[in-house]
């Protein structure tokens, strides 16, 4: 288990300033959560089942949300599928489905909880909120009927969707936010007909939202942070880490780094499913991070935040990605390259074979430049350059651009690329750059035990290196700029278009 914890006097100071209509800092919460899954069945269950199904979710986010609130917290987010749960078709997810009205219509369902219908979990989440005056994320299925005679609408007459909701601490419902790219497996919700910018506005800053794999995405996240200029993102997620490269919290962290906003990122907690790491990530630091393969309970995380970072004098410079290798002098050598696969791309290696080198690999465009310093070359570990240019296609098409620095899970070349957890070999000295065609590169450095690298240990200069700058020997398992060229991505990133789901609803009919 990996937990960075947050100060009880930070958390007493910013109890003191939450009567100023705008604050410098506040106080937020992110909560990982045990989802408590339902049974999987064939036929739905009713819709009183259903309930009682999510009001023992709700049980436990009940208690995560009260004492976020004791400490101080203005904010809290709840994961992905953390009411519900998942492994649904699309007929034995509709119990659990609510009407979520446009937040136009200026709702409290505290107060109003039979206005719009059925509604109970939007009562509840609303109550939460309001007692505890703190504004509430989480994430319910909404459901949406239409015309069978509109060539979008799928054959059962009703769109569902993957939802996020926020209420502010009066509990009025603020946010509602359909999510926009939705993973290969999500066949019970339909893909929204047009993307969806929602932001919201409070005290501490203006927020943003988005769900899970739209990270991956220019529309919404990235045109929220560029275009809406939003502060703050609150990101609900159900993430399965997968090793080397898309880890919850070194590529969220990574994330927030770049683009330069702060991300409250709540996971899921399931082991079975590799499910677990959560945080509070600004642009200049990690504030806390949660990693636990250990155990099955969740957790709760708080950190204090600048509101709105763009103003502060530390904000972190724009990065040139591609400054320093497009002028750099590729580094030559004699040994022969190899092929290796991370989730299922096929990528170009080279081995590292002495304890201090200078590589430089190249796939396509990107070329991928490395100068490194080990503290010393052990026999039983073996470290690999690696490069990758070109689109990711299964569970999903995105164009990636890659350098990495990598530990191989045996001594066997054929295993890099392969998942491995621990590192005994020191980098004492590093730089890693690349040739990229993006502005979007996320940088990332796990350590031996799936830890971070505290801020003071690494830098990214103006011109694109990733850099050690100390001395002190690090075990790293993986170090990465991870690319993204969105303007050869499809316009959304998950199954295809969304009239597929037209598609598959007859086919989980017939």
């Amino acid at each position: 288990m990996v937990t960075s914890w947050f100060p009880i006097c930070v958390i007493a100071l910013a109890v003191c300033v939450l009567r100023i209509d705008a604050l410098d800092t506040f106080v937020a919460a992110v909560y990982e959560h045990a989802v408590i899954l339902p049974n999987r069945t064939e036929t739905p269950v009713s819709q009183e089942d259903a309930l009682k199904l999510m009001n023992k979710n709700l049980d436990v986010l009940e208690k995560a949300i009260k004492l976020a609130a004791e400490k101080g917290a203005q904010i809290i987010v709840t994961p992905e599928d953390g009411i519900h749960g998942w492994d649904f078709t699309r007929e034995t997810i509709y119990p659990y489905l609510e009407d979520i009205p446009d937040p136009q219509v200026n709702w409290i369902p505290c107060i109003e909880p039979n206005r719009f219908g059925y509604s109970p979990v939007q009562k509840r989440l609303s109550c939460l909120a309001r007692e505890n005056s703190i504004y509430v994320v989480a994430s319910i299925g909404d459901k949406k009927e239409c015309d069978v005679n509109d060539f979008n609408c799928p054959s059962d007459g009703r769109y569902q969707y993957n939802t996020d909701v926020v209420f502010d601490s009066k509990g009025k419902l603020i946010a509602r936010y359909h999510k926009y790219n939705l993973f290969a497996t999500e066949v019970q919700f339909n893909f929204p007909k047009d993307s969806s910018y929602v932001t919201f506005d409070t005290p501490f800053g203006k927020f943003g939202i988005f769900t899970c794999f739209d990270i991956f995405s220019y529309d919404p996240a990235v045109i929220l942070v560029d275009k809406f200029q939003v502060d703050s993102i609150v990101f609900p997620t159900a993430w399965m880490n997968t090793l080397p490269l898309l880890s919850a919290v070194p590529f969220h962290s990574s994330w927030a780094k770049a683009m330069r906003v702060n991300l409250l990122s709540a996971n899921t907690h399931n082991t079975r499913m590799q499910m677990t790491g959560s945080g509070i990530y600004a642009p200049e630091a990690v504030k806390v991070y949660y990693y636990d393969m250990e155990t099955e309970s969740g957790q709760l995380l708080l950190s204090e935040l600048k509101s709105r970072p763009r103003t502060s004098p530390n904000y972190p410079a724009a990065v040139d990605w591609s400054a320093y290798a497009k002028n750099a002098k590729p580094f030559t050598s004699d040994q022969a390259n190899f092929p290796g696969n991370i989730y299922f791309d096929v990528f170009t290696f080279t081995e590292l074979t002495k304890d201090t080198g200078n590589y430089t690999i190249c796939q396509k465009d990107l070329c991928c430049h490395l100068s490194y310093k080990m503290s010393e070359k052990r026999s039983d570990e073996v470290y690999a350059l690696g490069v990758f240019d070109d689109f990711h296609i299964v569970q999903g098409e995105y164009y990636q651009q890659i350098c990495t620095l990598l530990k191989c899970q045996t001594t066997d070349l054929k295993t890099c690329g392969e998942p491995v957890g621990s590192a005994f070999t020191k980098f004492e000295a590093f730089s890693l750059s690349g040739t990229f065609n993006t502005s979007y590169v996320f940088p990332q450095i796990v350590l031996s035990g799936t830890q971070l690298v505290p801020e003071q240990y690494f830098e990214v200069l103006s011109d694109g290196r990733l850099q050690s700058r100390s001395d002190v020997p690090l075990p790293i398992l993986v170090m990465t700029l991870y690319g993204r060229v969105f303007e050869k991505d499809p316009p959304q990133l998950g199954q295809g278009d969304h009239t597929l789901q037209r598609d598959n609803v007859e086919r989980t009919q017939s």
